[in-house]
């Protein structure tokens, strides 16, 4: 994406199923769990960019002993520099004892984060601040391991709000009014409800507290708790849950907005936001791994059993597409052919844009992860090209004229490599006052690949802002004087804003926003922007369940191809005097792309939750008020 577009977070847990000692003699090294821990969250480092956190449960410690370690960091590389102070944890400890060395038992009971259940966490926060305290994962801590509870997770919830003042009700007094600790703390009250309805009634049973204990851990019914504590969310989710006794769990979302894979095998129980970080880290094939269901659960209780709970009803299921396009690792085998199949499906409107002049034709794609897309657009030219030399051999009936024939089976797309980002000089440039002119030079062209004489297609994941396009990659590609720049973008117009975890809160910043604002004022139709808001206040007053998204009649005048034609001449200087022209990625073609992954509502404005008509119409009613804000 050539807008620089943070999103959301990434999550990873690890469940040991055997001691400690099992993996030091398989592996050779009791730290197997932190080892697989630190690839897994590196692996998926491309899902946060603000910190990351790690936490870590030790089984069956005697009291006294420290069985809970947590460790997180804000720091420029967060994960390097957690892993670092884990590991000056256990050389300090290693030096100082030597005889830990060859004693798992000792190394458990003495160096931190070595524990059996692990959780780890990848941030980028789309509400609250970017502090240390705001990175996952939340610990609530309490003298009753029970009661200890370990969160993270990927999500944003739309109704904020009514959950903390729902705390609030319940005698609660938050210490902060963010997603992540409201839906910590809901969880927590219904555990410490749970495990204290459970000590009673073990105490009418004739047992002590202290055996009581080990017999609240077996019975406690996560999954109840988890459907209390769930009951009125509202967003896209993947939480990750740890109990300090044992119990763990993930949770997603009911319209499978956020995603979750899991592995099991007799070794380990492995979940984490991507299924290629699982292949990849666990050496295991992609039959092996599965996607946690919409509105499912996975928990592991202490004894190791797995189970898969119905914690919500399922919603129609609306994975995010968008992530699918742009955020998740492109090494996943069915990711990989939903891109390629999205430069395949544009080809045609490319094809009329050039007028179907591939002799002068360039293609190339900037940034580098708009290259799967790329490999799929330009494979589409070569089977294009194919059926046009099948059917001019057809027509010579027998005499082929060699040298015709020669030239005709040369025929293949041109492609070329027209732009190098240079990231040092992208990371020098942080002066806004000479930003505009820096930007320019962040990618280098090579020259000469382009001619006068042709068309030059680049082929991006998605436009979302369209900043760089502008200050930048237009300026750029036009120094190589091509006739025509088509750029074309795998992804549709990104109209709606965005309430599940990405971030794209505000809708003056979509350029397909401020490009059918710019079509209603030519065409004397601007009294629909102040129709609209006067609408959006009105549902603002409304339930959720009776909401609708208003916000769709500002594009309801316009074809498609008119919006990207308005977004292509506000795209260009002045100065560029090549010919721009814009092509978006159709929604029809989006979901023959990505048929299992339906989630469209930046493009559709369809939000797969009430909340999210709430938070577009907000967001509406902010633009226009001239506030700068989040609407959730």
């Amino acid at each position: 994406m050539s807008d620089a577009l943070k999103h959301e977070c990434g999550i990873a847990m690890i469940r040991l199923l055997k001691p400690l000692e099992y993996y030091k003699e398989k592996y050779g090294s009791a730290f197997y769990g932190v080892n697989k821990m630190y690839l897994m969250m590196e692996k998926q480092h491309n899902r946060g960019q603000d910190g990351a956190g790690f936490a870590s449960i030790k089984l069956d410690m005697p009291p006294g002993s420290r069985y809970i370690s947590r460790v997180r960091s804000n720091k420029q590389q967060p994960i390097q520099d957690i892993f670092a102070q884990i590991n000056q944890r256990a050389n300090d400890e290693l030096l100082a004892h030597p005889e830990y060395t060859d004693d798992v038992s000792l190394q458990k009971q003495n160096i931190p984060y070595m524990g059996e259940l692990l959780l780890g966490h990848v941030r980028y926060g789309t509400f609250g601040k970017n502090s240390i305290e705001s990175v996952h994962p939340f610990l609530r801590q309490n003298n009753w391991m029970h009661r200890n509870l370990i969160v993270a997770g990927n999500f944003n919830m739309t109704n904020t709000s009514e959950l903390f003042d729902n705390l609030v009700q319940l005698g609660q007094h938050p210490k902060e009014k963010a997603d992540t600790i409201t839906v910590m703390e809901k969880i927590g009250h219904f555990l410490d409800d749970a495990v204290a309805k459970l000590y009673k009634e073990l105490k009418q049973q004739g047992y002590t507290k202290l055996e009581a204990s080990p017999l609240i851990a077996e019975r406690l019914n996560v999954a109840k708790i988890l459907k209390k504590s769930a009951k009125n969310w509202d967003g896209g989710y993947a939480m990750a849950g740890l109990l300090g006794h044992g119990d763990a769990f993930v949770l997603r979302d009911p319209a499978g907005i956020r995603p979750a894979y899991f592995y099991q095998d007799e070794e380990v129980v492995v979940v984490a936001s991507e299924r290629p970080v699982i292949q990849t880290v666990f050496n295991v094939s992609f039959e092996d791994i599965h996607e946690l269901d919409p509105g499912k659960a996975i928990i592991v209780k202490k004894n190791g059993s797995v189970h898969f709970k119905r914690i919500l009803d399922p919603l129609e299921r609306k994975t995010c597409s968008f992530e699918r396009i742009y955020f998740s690792r492109g090494s996943d085998h069915e990711i990989y052919q939903e891109r390629k199949n999205l430069g395949r499906y544009i080809f045609d409107s490319v094809l009329r844009e050039i007028d179907y002049d591939l002799v002068n034709t360039v293609f190339s794609y900037i940034p580098n992860t708009a290259e799967t897309s790329f490999l799929g657009m330009v494979k589409q030219a070569q089977d294009y090209l194919n059926r046009r030399k099948e059917n001019w051999i057809l027509e010579q009936e027998g005499s082929i004229d060699k040298e015709a024939l020669h030239k005709v089976l040369n025929m293949r797309p041109r492609i070329e490599k027209v732009a190098i980002k240079d990231v040092k000089l992208r990371t020098f440039i942080t002066e806004d006052s000479s930003r505009d002119d820096l930007v320019t030079h962040v990618y280098d062209v090579t020259y000469g690949s382009v001619k006068p004489t042709d068309n030059l297609v680049i082929i991006d994941d998605s436009i979302v802002r369209g900043t760089t396009l502008k200050k930048s990659i237009l300026k750029m590609l036009s120094r190589l004087s091509p006739k025509k720049i088509v750029v074309v973008s795998s992804a549709p117009q990104i109209r709606y804003p965005d309430c599940y975890g990405i971030d794209m809160a505000r809708l003056e910043g979509l350029i397909a926003f401020r490009a059918a604002l710019a079509l209603l004022k030519e065409r004397d139709m601007y009294y629909i922007v102040e129709k609209t808001y006067y609408q959006c206040l009105e549902q603002l007053k409304k339930d959720n369940h009776e909401m609708v998204n208003v916000v769709q009649q500002i594009y309801e005048p316009f074809t498609y191809e008119e919006v990207s034609s308005k977004i292509a001449e506000s795209l260009k200087e002045d100065e560029t005097e090549t010919e721009v022209s814009i092509i978006y990625q159709t929604v029809e073609n989006l979901h023959k792309a990505c048929p299992k992954n339906l989630g469209d509502w930046y493009f559709t404005g369809n939000y797969p939750t009430k909340g999210g008509n709430r938070v577009v119409n907000q967001a509406f009613v902010n633009f226009f008020e001239g506030k700068k804000v989040r609407a959730y």
